[in-house]
């Protein structure tokens, strides 16, 4: 029998450990295969070839090259979605590239914020001074997408498409009469009559001073974006306003009857249309080529070893203490990637690009003191994109220069905290009961089971208005601006990047490529290489294991489950996960 239970366990242990390497090989093996099929070796760009750029997908402001992301395991196929980074540079490259004669642009299903659309936007114009074409073609067009799509100089739409050109609207969900349902009574403390970040949870509708400002707020984008649209269809502002604000395309004939689009086409007549562009004969094949293709092509541009060097932090997601996940700005992860920049003598200058509506305070103050120390040794320059408000503004603000989008969402410069009160739903709805013993008469402050006492809401609120000063201190010394101003603009109030330009938020509007010349200027770097962070994974192992981390795909699971309805799962997360005081934005702000 010990000798059967010798062998038993033996057999055991080698059929783990065999399983194990067995594991460990197909990994290898499969790494290997798709590491092949994504290297980046070098693709030739044929004559009379056209740039496919497809924009129907959330955009990250960073390409994420790691394959096993959105790996499909049904084709076995990879797939790497170009982030913001990548398109723009690819267009600006395509504009002189002798091969590419223009761009098919796909952009009518157009996710991302209004910043984002504003760059490649920009960088589509840019393109087309080169004498260069750009299509835009889709089946609908959503309002976003058409906004993209205006800078195109042929807009065309399926015959029986559809359009969006409506206007700006902006809708909050409010939880506060689901909340007294159940028993749940969120105890707020918040500075900042614009501080509106607890509404949601405090009442049933907007508060005055959040109506005024939100009103201000889609007002001042909606023009933007009509002036913008007219501008690229050639029509006056009234125009266009004109068919927005009554909702005149109402079916596709629409669109073409108020100048809005080209051409009524299918598919085929748009591929026959780029065919007549570049003269191809009927056995000629039309070379359409993806960002993620082109990337990969030489850019001919040649750099040497001994440039400087100016670093991009890219700076993404909510604010949170520890490291975080990819879709957050950790603040343990985001100062190991600071400290490298500034100790890296061969990196002249730093631009830190920042898409946040903020989060954890007391993390954002952090990061805030490591980008001093870089910036005690080289220039820090922020780019803003989509978001840098309230904590995203916290940690910008002590910047050497701060550069905007018009229509980047900043400011909210405000701190609230909620706490809870679960007693009701204990006691009454579920039936349990708490009790316990305690030393001092402050020894279970922050529980969530019974109410805050009045001596207690002192001081919390304290700390809370501790922190507020502390931010509007900051504020004040980053952009060399007197208490007295940096209050009249703080409050909690939300600005776009055109209205923080105008109140001394920012120092000049541009995009990614406005702060990199601006940081070249501030390091004396003529020439300079540049280097971005955080740097990918190229190993297909690292990348393998990185995605079968649990903690760092959760999110992404719930939101791709979830579609619409993520949003309003957010804000409820928030309440229930919110610890400390936190600088953020408002509220989860959706304009569409």
């Amino acid at each position: 029998m010990k000798q059967f239970f010798k062998f038993f366990f033996a057999s055991v242990l080698g059929f783990i450990i065999g399983s194990f390497l067995l594991l460990f090989v197909l990994f290898a093996i499969i790494g290997g295969i798709i590491a092949g099929s994504t290297s980046e070796v070098e693709v030739t760009v044929k004559p009379n070839s056209i740039l496919h750029v497809n924009l129907d997908y959330d955009i990250a402001e960073k390409t994420n090259n790691n394959p096993f992301e959105d790996f499909n395991f049904s084709s076995f196929e990879p797939k790497i979605t170009p982030g913001l980074n990548d398109i723009i540079k690819t267009i600006k490259r395509a504009k002189t590239d002798a091969n590419i004669k223009g761009i098919y642009l796909e952009c009518g299903m157009f996710t991302s914020g209004f910043a984002t659309a504003e760059q490649i936007r920009s960088a589509l114009l840019d393109f087309r001074e080169s004498g260069k074409f750009v299509v835009s073609y889709s089946e609908v067009y959503t309002q976003k997408g058409y906004y993209v799509a205006s800078a195109a100089s042929k807009i065309f739409l399926n015959p029986t498409g559809l359009m969006e050109l409506r206007g700006l609207n902006s809708q909050i969900t409010f939880f506060k009469n689901m909340l007294d349902k159940v028993g749940v009574e969120p105890q707020v403390f918040y500075c900042g009559k614009f501080k509106s970040a607890t509404e949601p949870f405090r009442y049933d509708k907007m508060s005055e001073p959040n109506r005024v400002m939100v009103a201000d707020l889609i007002g001042n984008l909606n023009n933007y974006m009509m002036q913008r649209i007219a501008d690229g269809r050639k029509l006056s502002f009234d125009e266009v306003k004109n068919v927005s604000d009554n909702m005149l395309i109402q079916a596709s004939s629409d669109a073409l009857n108020y100048k809005m689009v080209d051409d009524l086409y299918y598919t085929d007549q748009v591929t026959d249309y780029m065919r007549k562009q570049l003269k191809l004969g009927e056995k000629d094949k039309l070379q359409l080529m993806t960002v993620n293709k082109y990337r990969r092509t030489a850019d001919g541009e040649k750099k040497s070893l001994d440039d400087k060097k100016i670093a991009i932090l890219y700076a993404q997601g909510e604010i949170v203490d520890g490291k975080g996940d990819r879709s957050e700005i950790g603040s343990a992860r985001l100062i190991e990637q600071l400290k490298k920049i500034r100790e890296d003598e061969k990196i002249s200058a730093l631009v830190l690009r920042v898409n946040s509506p903020g989060g954890s305070a007391l993390a954002s103050d952090i990061i805030w003191r490591e980008v001093q120390l870089v910036k005690a040794k080289k220039p820090v320059v922020v780019s803003m994109g989509d978001l840098a408000a309230s904590g995203g503004y916290y940690i910008s603000c002590g910047a050497s220069k701060i550069v905007a989008l018009p229509n980047t969402l900043t400011g909210s410069i405000g701190v609230f905290g909620i706490l809870p009160n679960i007693q009701k739903l204990m006691n009454e709805k579920l039936g349990i009961t708490f009790d316990g013993v305690s030393t001092g008469k402050y020894s279970d402050l922050g529980t969530l089971t019974r109410p805050v006492r009045e001596d207690e809401k002192l001081i919390i609120q304290r700390g809370v208005d501790s922190i507020y000063l502390k931010f509007r201190t900051r504020v004040a010394q980053g952009r060399n601006m007197p208490m007295n101003l940096v209050d009249s603009i703080a409050q909690g109030r939300v600005w776009t990047g055109q209205q923080g330009l105008a109140n001394g938020l920012v120092d000049t509007l541009g995009d990614i490529h406005t702060a990199l010349a601006i940081a070249a200027k501030l390091a004396k770097a003529d020439k300079y290489r540049i280097v971005e962070f955080p740097k990918s994974k190229d190993n297909g192992l690292e990348q393998i294991f990185e995605m079968l981390d649990e903690e760092t795909n959760e999110e992404a699971h719930i939101k791709a489950s979830l579609g619409a309805l993520y949003p309003y799962y957010q804000q409820l997360k928030m309440l229930s996960t919110i610890k400390g005081v936190q600088a953020r934005l408002p509220y989860e702000l959706y304009i569409n």
